[in-house]
């Protein structure tokens, strides 16, 4: 171990699955980090911020990892032209608690606030909003990137380095590490949703429903059961929403219009056992769900009730057992739409349980290699980790590529090369970029071992 790294730690994704060690080095010194990367030896070095995603792309066994946290400042904000100079290190839920007394707005944000902006990056995240406001990158004004041989370099989206812009962005911390980063902001006049929810009774009902004047919501999502079969086989609650005006408001929250109200209201303890999601589970916790939202139009939530419910729940993922669970989520063309039923019907039919089921309309994507969102309809399920579970997701990717879809690699943990290499058509185009940045592979990780990228 290099003089300066922290212990070895054992690292996983948020789906507790396929533990491995590196050594850890946690600094804000730009040289200190320059120099582990320069020094990181043959199993190389990949970034890391809070382990929001679900797989194994900030883990390198055996290699050295660097927690981005402790690049942790906020250096400038811009109200008038909606911009912010900020840290990679810095999650979303600091950002938000930052910009929203100016009345700023992060145009896209994921299922959690516990994500890096370097994070948000790599992965090139997306959210309710990506109909209408595509993916995190497509908000990126410029970053600076610290590449392979230790220098930074400053890239724009049209700048003179955009091909290695659009590799870094969705591109998993495999071209170098963000340091730094400037955004693109909205203005809004609350730090509230005025929120329509629609009780459908399947899943054919869902996604006519969804599709209907979607684009009149800045955020659209579906909920749908997946444990119910019959008739009401994905029957779901349509949750749509614009920003709130000041004038949408109660009388008793507009003095504050900008509150960002977020508990925390408890840490979930790591005493479960596995098979707490079984069918009987879920079947009880897909009713409680269903009929707790009724067809309401105009109703104001919080950020947190309407964007971030499982942030009120700290450490949620120990909820699935010490086996853990795998989140699949894909992407499939509108027209593809036979894809989301059948698989909702193989899952099923296997006997396996999601309880926490998304279901969201993409817009355009961006010019990124590697970025997950394309025209169509994404669904995502989480899976816990038992007998079966391989096999059926097997045959869910040859359901979803041959329909011409592909994985987000921010939580697929268990694909192949081969996998990867059909839904991802510029694969090769990404690799000569990072080829050429990066041409003895310093940036690596337990994703992109398994995978060969």
């Amino acid at each position: 171990m290099k003089p300066g790294h922290d212990e070895l730690a054992q690292l996983t994704g948020w789906g507790r699955t396929a533990p491995t060690a590196a050594h850890v080095v946690r600094t804000a010194d730009i040289d200190a980090i320059a120099t582990v990367v320069r020094e990181a030896g043959e199993r190389g070095v990949i970034a890391r911020g809070l382990g929001r995603s679900y797989g194994d792309p900030s883990q390198n066994a055996g290699g050295v990892v660097v927690d981005v946290t402790a690049l942790d400042r906020i250096h400038r904000v811009d109200a008038d032209a909606g911009l912010v100079e900020v840290d990679a290190g810095v999650s979303l839920d600091t950002l938000m608690r930052t910009l929203l007394p100016f009345g700023l707005w992060l145009p896209v944000l994921p299922g959690t606030r516990q994500v890096t902006v370097g994070g948000a990056i790599g992965s090139d995240i997306h959210g309710k909003a990506h109909h209408v406001e595509g993916s995190f990158g497509n908000h990126v004004l410029s970053m600076d990137l610290l590449t392979a041989d230790g220098t930074v370099h400053t890239l724009t989206p049209d700048g003179p380095d955009t091909d290695l812009f659009w590799a870094t962005v969705g591109g998993m911390g495999l071209t170098g590490i963000v340091l730094r980063a400037t955004l693109h902001l909205n203005h809004v006049e609350t730090a509230y949703f005025l929120v329509d929810t629609d009780q459908v009774g399947d899943l054919d009902e869902l996604m006519a429903k969804q599709t209907e004047n979607d684009e009149s919501y800045v955020e659209s999502v579906s909920w749908f059961d997946a444990v119910t079969t019959g008739p009401h086989l994905g029957r779901g609650l349509v949750t749509r929403a614009n920003h709130a005006r000041i004038a949408d408001l109660p009388k008793k929250l507009r003095d504050q219009p900008l509150t960002f109200d977020a508990p925390q209201l408890l840490t979930v303890p790591n005493v479960f056992p596995p098979g707490m999601l079984n069918r009987l589970t879920g079947k009880v916790f897909s009713e409680l769900w269903y009929r707790k939202s009724p067809t309401r139009h105009n109703v104001v939530q919080n950020i947190t009730q309407f964007l971030h419910p499982l942030d009120m729940f700290g450490e949620w993922n120990r909820g699935y057992g010490p086996h853990g669970f795998l989140q699949y989520q894909f992407v499939v063309p509108f027209g593809a739409e036979h894809v989301i039923r059948r698989t909702v019907e193989m899952i099923t039919e296997a006997g396996h349980v999601s309880a926490l089921n998304v279901l969201k309309r993409f817009g355009d994507g961006n010019p990124a290699p590697l970025s997950f969102p394309m025209p169509g309809w994404t669904l995502c399920v989480d899976l816990p980790v038992r007998a079966g579970l391989h096999e059926l997701c097997q045959a869910l990717d040859e359901l979803v590529l041959d329909a011409g879809g592909r994985h987000y690699l921010a939580k697929e943990s268990r694909a192949t090369p081969e996998v990867i290499q059909r839904g991802y058509p510029r694969l090769d185009e990404w690799r000569k970029v990072r080829a050429a940045v990066d041409p003895h592979s310093v940036f690596a990780s337990d994703m992109s071992r398994r995978l060969f990228l």
